[in-house]
């Protein structure tokens, strides 16, 4: 796997960091989580990840951090900055102690700026972006895409790229440095196309009126009679035409105009209602009008694509995504559950004896999970 032999301290916050870990994870590296506590079912995406539990406030947890540090080659903190820097464990100080270390930072703000110390979630990440004033319906309010665009695309995959190209460049200089991951710039980056493409033909009017914003009838999803949808992307001319011909749209339908758009709508929603989502997948199954089934998040598993591409790994009928990209010699794969940290391995990593190792779970400095106690 691509990532095989690298080392990941991650330290466990909201999804976005975790997201991040699982992301190394999936492509082979060997993550330990630190966390507040031993058992976190908030987290579900530590499949995988070793954990141990430190009290971060006590010095001598800090210490075994700062032991861990000098065998890892990436650490990711999703904290408000300076966080780190008041455990002792900001890069300053760990990336003295180990000059090949990279120190990711994963923040909705950034490290530096008016609003860097300040609390906030996805839908302010993708506000302050711009993004979010991209996306909503025509006469409606702006509509975060739930927590996707800043907190795992802006957020969590910018600060895996950002790790991955730090990795790169070590190999290089042998020199590790430190990642500053902002939510908000990292959904900006995401929406480049949407920011360089303004002067392009496609924009130029209000919000959700526009060719592929919601404003245009061949680009929309529509209900079917047993209550799912179809997703239409007939944006060229040529898939337009066989939209039309599988609807049976009147031949003077057009694409363009405002009195079509009105027209059109009515005709692709009432045209829609006549069938199942089941029968008109079929009628279009085998032509390029762009017309797919939307297919249910529970169900995705199931589709004949996603089942050849093997897309989805399922487990008592509940359906995870696997690693994405594929790649052809060394493609990532999800990790079976692990037992969390072993107690080998911690002695190991902190050059412990079996007393040293006792004494640190008695004193309460160190949990472990039931499942790995000596």
């Amino acid at each position: 796997m691509p990532l095989k032999g690298i080392r990941v301290l991650e330290f466990v916050g909201l999804a976005p960091g975790p997201f991040c870990g699982k992301i190394l994870t999936d492509f082979g590296a060997t993550v330990t989580r630190i966390d507040k506590v031993i058992e976190n079912p908030l987290d579900v995406l530590q499949q995988g990840k070793r954990t141990l539990c430190l009290d971060l406030k006590n010095p001598k947890s800090q210490q075994v951090v700062q032991k861990l540090v000098k065998k890892c080659d990436v650490l990711i903190e999703p904290f408000r900055p300076g966080v780190m820097e008041k455990l002792n464990l900001g890069p300053t100080d760990l990336c003295t102690a180990n000059p090949r270390l990279i120190y990711a930072r994963l923040t909705g703000f950034g490290q530096h700026g008016r609003l860097a110390p300040r609390a906030g979630h996805d839908i302010n990440y993708a506000a302050l972006s711009g993004v979010l004033s991209m996306l909503g319906r025509r006469n409606e309010k702006v509509t975060a895409p739930i927590n996707i665009l800043a907190d795992f695309a802006g957020g969590s995959l910018m600060c895996a790229l950002g790790i991955c190209l730090a990795l790169l460049e070590r190999h290089r200089s042998g020199r590790g440095q430190v990642v500053d991951a902002s939510m908000v710039e990292g959904a900006a980056y995401v929406a480049s196309w949407l920011f360089m493409s303004q002067k392009l033909a496609i924009w130029g009017r209000e919000r959700g009126d526009n060719l592929v914003d919601g404003g245009s009838y061949f680009y929309d999803t529509y209900e079917t009679k047993d209550g799912r949808y179809m997703s239409v992307g007939a944006l060229e001319p040529q898939f337009f035409e066989m939209l039309k011909e599988r609807l049976e749209l009147p031949e003077d339908v057009s694409q363009f105009g405002e009195e079509h758009q009105v027209r059109g709508k009515k005709l692709l929603t009432e045209a829609f209602l006549s069938k199942t989502q089941a029968e008109w997948s079929q009628i279009f199954e085998d032509i390029d009008a762009c017309v797919y089934p939307v297919l249910d998040y529970r169900e995705v598993h199931r589709h004949d694509h996603n089942m050849q591409r093997n897309s989805f790994e399922v487990t008592e009928d509940t359906a995870t995504p696997r690693p994405a990209p594929v790649l052809s010699r060394t493609p990532g794969k999800l990790p079976k559950a692990t037992d969390g940290a072993q107690v080998e391995w911690m002695m190991d990593e902190l050059d412990l004896k079996p007393d040293e190792l006792k004494d640190l779970l008695d004193s309460g400095v160190l949990t472990l999970p039931e499942r790995a106690k000596l």
